[in-house]
């Protein structure tokens, strides 16, 4: 944006307050980072720990905007390791139902247990509330297999790139509507 482009704000005390910031401020930023592993054996969906962070919006106006990344590994000769957004306990950015599949913000199939996928999910949500809320992110595997985050299933310590640890983050920032 060019600088003749940004609005003037008149000021009392030459800070703006939040209500007098344009549309699209970034108003509060909030983030988390996994560096530790993690392992699910579950085909629900299961909180990955340490995923998660609390906002609380300052408008019930507001969008929130979520980014999460994830390295999904698994066990056995092949896995599918899907991931999903949830506000509070409601998921969020996901597919339509469909028969019996499930719904899920991202999903990768896999055949190398030396490998990982990358899972990165951005959507910009409406909450509409000034409570605080809670963003997570969840797992789920479809072929009764264990799936690891930030680590491969063949994690032997070979001291080379194929076998490396990954972190893991989510963050969320209030959007001013």
């Amino acid at each position: 944006m060019a600088i003749d482009k940004i609005p003037s704000v008149a000021l009392d005390s030459g800070v703006p307050t939040r209500a007098q910031l344009p549309a699209g401020s970034v108003l509060q930023v909030v983030s988390a980072t996994k560096t530790n592993t993690f392992s699910s054996a579950s085909s629900t969906f299961t909180d990955i720990t340490g995923l998660s962070v609390t906002i609380t919006p300052t408008s019930s106006t507001s969008k929130i905007l979520v980014m999460a990344t994830t390295n999904a590994s698994g066990s056995g000769g092949s896995y599918t390791a899907s991931t999903r957004l949830v506000r509070d306990s409601t998921a969020i950015y996901v597919g339509d139902a469909a028969g019996s599949r499930i719904q899920a913000s991202v999903s990768a199939r896999n055949t190398d247990t030396g490998d990982s996928r990358m899972h990165v999910m951005v959507f910009l949500d409406s909450p509409a509330t000034t409570s605080a809320t809670t963003y997570k992110v969840q797992l789920a595997c479809q072929e009764s297999n264990t799936i690891y985050v930030n680590r491969v299933f063949d994690d032997q310590d070979v001291g080379n790139a194929a076998r490396a640890r990954t972190a893991s983050s989510i963050t969320v920032m209030e959007i001013a509507a």
